[in-house]
């Protein structure tokens, strides 16, 4: 299999043109990319979330649009809609697409939305289509959704239910700078403005194939069981987990597998790439057990828990 490392490095290098630091929430959100997955990623404000998909659209040649998610939004402001137009003295209904009809979809504070709103984005996630009225409109591929929200200022938020947050691939969590990293992004920001005018590193027809490629990666019979017995491990763990998560999750830890390793230029899925990417798949999809609230752990900790047991 070929070495894609260098396609990958080319992107990164160039995203780091815009974005300073945050390495992992770049490569993660490209394993939810080759994956054909919608990724939901998690930060305070201020941390480069929308610059982040905005950039890699852009490098990718995809059309992107951005749904900034409030309570009066409503599915027509996202799906589109039908308005009357006057044509040679006969009216007609003509059909509005919304900004649902792009390559990537930033729903930014998707939680902000009503849940009637957040279920319109649900068959554009799940089915790569939208239903508006009777007419049923095919989306354009490649397809995602990435959705970002905010885990302060949960008053007057719509958190997303189980069966939706299940749809997201990956929740991705973007933490703060490090020291040198912020000094690097005020001295960049804060001096006279430049744009950065960046080169497409990959287009459609080139995502299309690595996504096909993705699903080729090899995976040896023993890490795929180890998988397996990951998820599995989360509906029997009781000591920590009350809920597990579903079979859309192994399907989904092998896939993420495979893209980290395409990522990282191996042409084998390792067990480092199933712990890795164990965190993103799990963290939205477990719900921890009041013993384990009690005690302050969070399910990043269960989810290390059960890699430590399940080895």
């Amino acid at each position: 299999m070929k070495n894609y490392k260098p396609v990958f490095d080319a992107l990164f290098k160039e995203a780091g043109k815009v974005i300073v630091g945050q390495t992992n929430v770049m490569e993660q959100i490209m394993v939810s990319v080759l994956c054909d997955g919608n990724a939901l990623l998690e930060g305070y404000p201020g941390l480069a979330k929308t610059l982040a998909v905005k950039t890699l659209s852009e490098l990718m040649a995809l059309k992107f649009s951005r749904i900034q998610s409030t309570p009066d939004l409503m599915p027509s402001d996202i799906t589109g809609t039908y308005i009357i137009e006057e044509n040679s003295g006969k009216r007609e209904f003509k059909f509005q697409p919304g900004p649902v009809f792009a390559n990537i979809v930033l729903a930014d504070e998707i939680n902000r939305a009503t849940p009637k709103t957040q279920s319109a984005l649900l068959e554009a996630m799940q089915e790569k289509q939208v239903t508006v009225g009777t007419n049923t409109f095919k989306l354009d591929l490649p397809f995602f959704v990435l959705a970002t929200q905010n885990p302060i200022e949960q008053e007057g938020t719509y958190p997303l239910p189980e069966a939706q947050a299940d749809r997201f691939l990956l929740k991705i969590k973007v933490g703060y700078p490090t020291f040198e990293e912020e000094m690097e992004i005020a001295n960049r920001y804060s001096a006279e403005a430049t744009h950065n005018k960046l080169k497409v590193i990959l287009n459609k027809n080139h995502l299309l194939s690595l996504q096909s490629l993705t699903r080729q990666v090899p995976i040896a019979n023993d890490i795929k069981k180890r998988a397996i017995k990951i998820i599995l491990s989360t509906r029997t763990n009781k000591d920590v987990v009350h809920y597990g998560a579903s079979p859309r999750a192994s399907i989904g830890l092998i896939l993420a597998a495979k893209g980290r390793a395409l990522v990282k230029g191996r042409n084998h899925v390792s067990n480092e790439d199933i712990n890795e990417m164990a965190y993103s798949i799990l963290r939205h999809r477990i719900i921890l057990n009041f013993e384990a609230e009690r005690k302050g752990m969070t399910t990043d900790d269960a989810v290390k828990h059960i890699l430590d047991k399940v080895k």
